[in-house]
């Protein structure tokens, strides 16, 4: 079994590492950029599309408020940058606004926060995956005719080479990333000359086309909330921010300091990126629609069901360098790429979050972790699970899925700020030093206006996107906080029922006696093995034990027991319905009832197999006995094993492969200093 397995998954994903090559996978700030970025820099694709998606409502009139509500985003963007440097700084050790929250504001606060941030990364994939296919969908028809398939194969994909280590990945994605981040700015400066300078008069392809306003005239109340519904739907560019909080230990040393560079870095790229698309956007007036079949008119007919909606940055690629242009096609396809990469954002903070999750035993142990290549495999394996699950529910249909986005990053964002703010005030407490406390009172103000103003931010998504969808992420949220909740008081019982006492107890008392039982179906190499060892053993009683099911086979083998001469007294168990399990446990448990202080040793001769299929065919009675004997108190049960052939052949084949890893091998992780609960410091 292990050479089927192992061979695929070295083609795969690689040879594995050793613990101490752990330093070799760290980041620098170049790579980090694009693994932790890609998110809030590639949402610049589709989030000014949103903003005038959701004013088309009004009619082409309304979007003229365009430039104000992207104002409003890019001071929300460098308020939550400006605050999470804050956050970098103060700690360093990848809980981001999980450790944030918990520490100031408690574990409830936390647990909140590691739920809205656990259905923000899923939701990341699924949007970021969905409008890559339907980027790509307008130039090849096969995509878009099987939305769901190829986004599942891109999940796929991109679980693969996520599994095969964070430098790796990085490595793969920073060329796209680049490209795009390079194409979008020379599309924003050639745009400018030939606006500015040529005076050249670019006109997107939906130009001539004019929108059906839904509601006409609006005002008051009215337009007000539709303006705060397009700021929500732009927020999107905001998503992913957070990443980089939870990935500060991926970074290379200083740690602190590379992360809050990244972030400056990519707070200042994304907005710039986010403007230029919009006011172009505006110049060659791109034409948007929710529903564009009905609602664009192209000489006042509608357009038809065949018509396809490409996203605003295409349509202005379009205007400034000409379809079928170079630059043209290398923008395109570098968007439908940086779309797909985006959702390496989540497959690099799910896991870390996860593996912290469950060394505070919030969530299943097996994501603490590490695989092969030293990445959390299998928080990544549950982030594609997750997100396939989702996508497949929605159909990949970004419109529908983007509805959902963004609640969960405001709550964290939100508790994470204050939570900075209650962290400021404990270390300005007891702080004498003058410098360093007016330095704390300005990180302070920052965290505070960052608390309120994505508390607000919270506000107007929650009432302006609760029926559109954003009820599904509060119910993941609920579903998220319930669950680990419940593996948290799991894990309190057990550690709580098996707690060594200080003083004597049942469990350290020597049993009176020991009881050894042999379980025989016929005499050979593993049978006269199996009482060797239990005579060896030097128990106060020994018998063999077995279960007639077969009159001859059972006359036969008590034949064979006395010309064998064998010193172990044979008991025959009758089973009239010919059942093995059934007579062999309550026999045991009457033993156990008899003498309550005495231990009952159960010994099970079994074999060892080389060949999955071999597992099919042997020892299926032995598990099924173990299995049951387990819940009975006082019982040890105990494998006597016999390597057959196969298992010796199968043995030899695996030490021939370099950097063999034995069955059952489990790897724990993070191979690193343990993260630290309580940090000090106030560097910001």
């Amino acid at each position: 079994m292990s050479k089927l397995t192992d061979v695929p998954k070295r083609i795969l994903i690689g040879r594995a590492l050793r613990s101490d090559r752990l330093g070799e996978t760290l980041l620098p700030k170049r790579i980090a950029l694009p693994v932790f970025a890609s998110d809030p820099l590639s949402s610049v694709a589709y989030a000014p599309g949103e903003v005038l998606l959701v004013l088309s409502i009004a009619g082409v009139s309304a979007y003229h408020f365009s430039p104000w509500i992207a104002l409003a985003v890019v001071v929300l963007m460098f308020t939550v940058v400006a605050s999470y440097r804050q956050n970098v700084h103060a700690y360093p050790s990848g809980g981001g606004d999980y450790e944030v929250a918990t520490t100031n504001l408690g574990a409830k606060a936390g647990l909140t926060v590691a739920s809205a941030l656990l259905v923000d990364y899923v939701l990341t994939v699924a949007v970021s995956i969905a409008s890559g296919i339907e980027n790509l969908g307008s130039a090849i028809p096969f995509v878009v005719e099987h939305k769901v398939l190829c986004a599942v194969s891109v999940i796929v994909l991109l679980t693969l080479m996520n599994l095969r280590g964070v430098k790796e990945s990085g490595k793969l994605f920073a060329i796209p990333t680049y490209v795009f981040v390079g194409g979008v700015f020379i599309m924003i400066a050639w745009g400018a000359f030939r606006g500015l300078v040529l005076n050249d008069t670019m006109r997107a392809p939906t130009a001539g086309y004019t929108i059906k306003a839904e509601h006409q005239g609006l005002a008051g109340f009215a337009l007000v909330f539709l303006m705060l519904r397009a700021f929500s739907s732009g927020c999107a560019a905001l998503t992913g921010v957070e990443a980089i909080s939870n990935g500060v230990p991926a970074f290379r040393k200083p740690k602190s300091k590379n992360a809050a560079t990244t972030l400056a870095a990519m707070g200042l790229l994304a907005v710039t990126m986010f403007c230029g698309i919009i006011v172009l956007a505006l110049t060659t007036k791109v034409r948007m629609a929710e529903n564009p079949a009905t609602d664009l008119l192209k000489h006042g007919v509608a357009i038809g069901s065949g018509y396809v909606q490409n996203p605003v940055i295409t349509q202005v690629a379009e205007a400034v360098f000409g379809k079928g242009s170079f630059l043209f096609v290398v923008l395109a396809a570098a968007t439908a790429l940086v779309l797909f990469l985006a959702a390496n954002t989540a497959y690099n903070g799910f896991p870390v979050l996860g593996s912290i999750l469950a060394q505070d035993r919030y969530l299943p142990r097996q994501l603490h972790t590490r695989g092969d290549r030293l990445a959390f495999s299998n928080g990544i394996v549950l982030l594609a699970g997750a997100a396939t699950l989702l996508t497949v529910i929605y159909g990949a249909d970004s419109t529908r899925l983007i509805q959902l986005y963004i609640v969960g990053v405001f709550v964290s964002f939100t508790l994470s700020q204050t939570g900075m703010v209650r962290h400021w005030n404990r270390h300005l407490a007891v702080e004498k030093d003058v410098a360093t406390r007016r330095h704390m009172m300005r990180s302070r103000a920052i965290n505070a206006f960052g608390a309120f103003f994505t508390g607000l931010v919270l506000v107007v998504v929650l009432v302006t996107k609760f029926t559109h969808g954003a009820w599904v992420a509060l119910l993941g949220m609920v579903i998220f906080y319930a669950t680990m909740t419940a593996i948290r008081k799991h894990y309190d019982g057990v550690a709580a029922e098996i707690a060594a006492p200080e003083g004597p107890s049942d469990d350290s008392v020597r049993p009176s006696r020991v009881h050894s039982v042999v379980l025989i179906s016929k005499i050979h190499r593993p049978t006269l093995r199996a009482l060797a060892y239990a005579k060896l053993m030097r128990s106060d009683s020994l018998e063999a034990l077995t279960v007639n099911v077969d009159a001859a086979e059972t006359k036969a083998l008590k034949e064979e027991w006395e010309r064998r001469g064998i010193d172990v007294p044979l008991k025959v168990l009758d089973s009239p319905y010919r059942e093995i399990t059934r007579p062999i446990i309550e026999y045991v448990r009457g033993l156990r009832k008899e003498s309550p202080r005495d231990a009952v040793s159960v010994i099970i001769p079994e074999y060892v197999v080389g060949h999955w299929y071999e597992h099919l065919l042997h020892n299926q009675s032995a598990l099924r006995l173990k299995g049951r004997l387990l819940f009975t108190p006082g019982i040890m049960v105990t494998s006597v094993p016999y390597q057959l052939q196969s298992s010796e052949a199968a043995k030899s084949r695996a030490r021939k492969r370099q950097e063999w890893n034995a069955p059952g091998s489990v790897r724990r992780g993070p191979a690193q200093e343990g993260r630290p609960k309580e940090p000090s410091g106030s560097q910001g």
